[in-house]
């Protein structure tokens, strides 16, 4: 297996932030990952580190990537993907199989795992729409699969948020659809997203807040006044208000002290506490902890 110590993780995270990581695991299957976690039972696991904002000051602990686990099997209109699978790249592929049901991943930064586990949405499908079932690592009892039910979706969210599961492989069933009809759904995702959202060469983490319940992150962080709000090498992009870019040297440190006054100009105003959607891997800096209370409550 695939394995580092004193890795530098800057370049593997879409923020293009990051310190050292003490033990990096990269599995390229099911196998690989229970040798992996088995060693390392409270080992941060992640995909491809599109959503997750890595400290400055880098991590003591290990952490498994399942960026290497990108099988792909399409069986009639089923297909089974690996936790690593990039999310553009199997709605690509689903395109070429006249398979209709994940237009919405069209330019998602993240990959399979990810998406899952957040029950990854837009334009109006989401992973709970087509997801059949998954297989996951759970610690007491191992692999286990999971029914679409099992999973308890809701908005951003899973089980796997609540319980200590990591996904592993998702199976997938999608309507079978003509691609013309497909690749209309994806040219008018793509166009919105081009408006509405940074180039991906822009280093950000997409939205930074979960939409509160009833309304829209982005317009109570609008109307709180925090577009183009600057701290450090970060800031809130002009064109809407709940993105934050890395304009190229910023530190973790920026990007969360830029989330924590977005948070309270917020709750200021509305009194509506906002929910980050960007993971957070760190603890060696204090200030970074301390914010991290507040922004997340644990």
């Amino acid at each position: 297996m695939d394995y580092k110590e004193n890795f530098e993780i800057k370049s593997l995270t879409s923020f293009k932030i990051g310190g050292t990581i003490a033990r990096i695991y990269f599995p390229e299957n099911v196998e690989e990952f229970i040798q992996a976690i088995e060693k390392e039972p409270d080992a941060f696991v992640a995909g491809n580190l599109s959503n997750v904002l890595v400290s400055s000051d880098g991590y003591d602990g290990a952490v498994i990537l399942t960026k290497k686990m990108d099988n792909i099997d399409f069986d009639g209109n089923k297909v089974i993907a690996g936790a690593g699978v990039r999310g553009t790249k199997l709605s690509k592929l689903a395109l070429e199989n006249d398979l209709s049901g994940l237009e919405f991943m069209i330019a998602f930064p993240g990959s399979v795992g990810g998406e899952v586990f957040m029950n990854a949405g837009a334009h109006g499908q989401m992973i709970a729409d087509v997801l059949k079932s998954a297989k996951v690592y759970c610690p007491q009892t191992g692999i286990i699969t999971l029914s679409n039910s099992d999973m308890e979706f809701s908005y951003r969210t899973s089980i796997c948020q609540r319980k200590p599961y990591s996904v592993l492989e998702a199976e997938f069933e999608l309507t079978e659809t003509s691609q013309d009809k497909i690749q209309e759904k994806m040219n008018e995702n793509l166009s919105f997203r081009q408006n509405k959202q940074p180039s991906l060469t822009l280093p950000n983490c997409g939205s930074t807040f979960r939409n509160p319940e009833g309304d829209s992150a982005g317009r109570l962080l609008d109307e709180a006044g925090v577009k183009g709000l600057k701290i450090g090498g970060a800031h809130v992009w002009e064109n809407h208000a709940n993105f934050i870019i890395n304009d190229g040297n910023a530190t973790s440190l920026d990007i969360l002290e830029l989330m924590y006054e977005m948070y309270s100009r917020v709750k200021e105003k509305f009194n509506v506490e906002l929910k980050p959607e960007v993971r957070y891997l760190g603890g060696k800096n204090e200030k970074e902890a301390e914010l991290c209370k507040i922004l997340y409550q644990k």
